[in-house]
């Protein structure tokens, strides 16, 4: 017999279905998973402009999963040089601690994007970071030792931004891009430098050398 569209019976049916996925993925469902069960599409446009649009904003709010659906398994990030080594890892992990170190470091963190353009599997993207500077950044040295540290100032930054990405087989399989950062220092009043945040830079590179001989890093 056919259970009704909407009845009781065809409810706790998908409830006992989408419990048992729960189950069976350790408590992290994702969007795809409940869509994969109810077989309901995804909505989202899969075009190459639209998924590098999608992954700027993943970096700022995405979960974990999220960069699953937008970065290749092999892609690779050029931009990674001063990032921390957890980042310099192929496929979606290395974009997330991107992501993560990003966050750490600058609340609010959201993009304005402004123009998108596709030729052939590459596609430029125009945008504004925004940020405002809540806790330590730390920069490192390309043999992933760090480099500076810079304490928070509680300033708001808009950051230019060009992002450029060359997609395979639907995803990101490499991104690299150009920044303002000199403006964003200037704004978060990291140049020029007074004396007293030269010493609170000091200081906080100690702490994060510190802290990540503890982690072992």
């Amino acid at each position: 017999m056919s259970v009704a569209i909407g009845s009781r019976g065809e409810i706790e049916y998908w409830i006992t279905q989408l419990a048992r996925q729960l189950v069976a993925h350790r408590g992290h469902m994702t969007d795809q998973h409940v869509r994969e069960i109810l077989m309901v599409p995804d909505p989202r446009p899969t075009d190459p402009v639209s998924v590098a649009i999608r992954s700027i904003h993943t970096m700022a709010t995405g979960r974990r999963a999220d960069f699953d659906e937008v970065a290749h398994p092999a892609s690779r990030d050029r931009e990674n040089r001063v990032q921390p080594p957890s980042s310099r890892v192929p496929g979606p992990a290395g974009f997330y601690s991107t992501a993560v170190w990003l966050r750490a470091a600058f609340a609010d963190l959201h993009y304005d994007i402004h123009e998108a353009v596709a030729d052939g599997d590459v596609v430029a993207v125009d945008s504004t970071m925004n940020g405002r500077h809540v806790d330590t950044f730390v920069v490192y040295r390309e043999d992933g030792e760090i480099d500076a540290a810079f304490p928070p100032t509680g300033k708001t930054f808009a950051m230019a931004q060009s992002h450029w990405f060359r997609f395979r087989d639907g995803k990101i399989i490499e991104h690299w891009a150009t920044r303002d950062d000199l403006g964003q220092a200037r704004q978060l009043g990291w140049l020029p430098p007074s004396p007293g945040y030269l010493i609170r830079c000091a200081v906080a590179k100690r702490r994060a050398v510190r802290a990540a001989r503890r982690s072992g890093r």
